[in-house]
């Protein structure tokens, strides 16, 4: 085991010491925390931490015990990433689709953190060894605006933003089926699968899982399918593909929540094809405001639309206009 140590700063007032720790390296998940936790591998102040639910305040200092393990170095990948905004504090992207945000088992340079590392080498270290910078995530087949911070000060504040559900995201979808209504609320709990612990799942009970709620509207309508502007008031896993999915709406393309084929008959069979080109889900994170980390100052980054779904959505609109 290997001993670190480090002092809360002003920023982190009040914060779970999971959550904490998750910041720092060598640790960067808060499962990994709680686990150090809960095998008594954390003081603060020169005592052990019990819970994981533990607040830390400024100038406290947090010892944790790590297994030895070999380092980890993380490669530039000169890999062309669309820049939406930049400046000291903060990198905006357009994330294209099919590539992972940070390293992950079978994914170990070819991420946008990798990306990110040949464009700057400012990103910020409290993200962790592995995700320097990431303040959020888009799954591997949503594309869109993706917000990392460059330094510490600014992670911190798009953390919290992101926790007070200050960070407002607008996403695009296209799904099966046309809506009953013009526009509606989803309001079901998530929790991981019992089944499939790698899948999400909604559960009618709120207290068995962690609330989450989405507004959404219609913005187009094509028989069989309907093109979707979605707000998440939330931010869970998966949350947008999950709660169409229990809405009996999946988005099209979904390789995990959707129909496993394409309509091959009727009038939307001339997409199959373009469909399977996605190779994803049909989501796409198209705007997100939040507040400037060191300015203050109220942005909005808009991010275009890719190619592969303003193709699929040109065909449909010229064949059913």
């Amino acid at each position: 085991m290997s001993e670190k140590s480090c002092v809360v700063p002003e920023e982190a007032d009040a914060m779970r010491i999971d959550q904490f720790l998750a910041l720092q390296g060598g640790i960067n998940s808060r499962g990994v925390a709680q686990r150090l936790i809960k095998e008594g591998h954390v003081r603060v102040g020169g005592e052990t931490v019990q819970k994981p639910s533990a607040r830390v305040y400024p100038g406290a200092i947090v010892s944790y015990e790590l297994p030895t393990q070999e380092p980890f170095r993380l490669v530039p990948w000169p890999f062309p990433l669309e820049i939406l905004y930049e400046d000291e504090a903060i990198v905006v992207i357009n994330k294209p689709p099919h590539i992972v945000v940070h390293p992950s088992p079978g994914h170990a340079d070819d991420t946008i953190v990798n990306a990110l590392l040949a464009h700057t080498s400012k990103l910020a270290p409290m993200g962790g060894s592995h995700r320097p910078g990431i303040v959020h995530r888009l799954d591997k087949g949503t594309s869109g605006v993706l917000l990392v911070a460059k330094t510490d000060t600014a992670y911190l504040s798009l953390i919290g933003q992101f926790k007070n559900r200050q960070v407002k995201k607008i996403y695009h979808a296209l799904v099966y089926g046309r809506m009953e209504t013009e526009s509606g609320t989803i309001e079901h709990a998530i929790t991981r699968s019992a089944r499939d612990r790698k899948k999400m799942s909604v559960v009618r009970v709120p207290e068995a899982g962690r609330e989450a709620v989405t507004t959404w509207k219609v913005k187009e309508s094509f028989p069989g399918l309907s093109f979707l502007e979605l707000s998440p008031h939330t931010g869970r896993t998966h949350q947008l593909r999950v709660h169409l999915a229990s809405l009996g709406h999946p988005i099209v393309g979904d390789p995990v929540y959707g129909r496993r084929r394409f309509p091959t008959t009727g009038l939307l069979a001339p997409f199959a094809k373009e469909v399977k080109a996605l190779g994803r889900q049909a989501l796409h994170a198209s705007k997100a405001t939040f507040f400037h980390p060191e300015t203050g100052r109220k942005m909005t980054v808009k991010a275009p639309c890719p190619e592969d779904l303003n193709t699929l959505h040109q065909k449909l609109e010229e064949r059913f206009a």
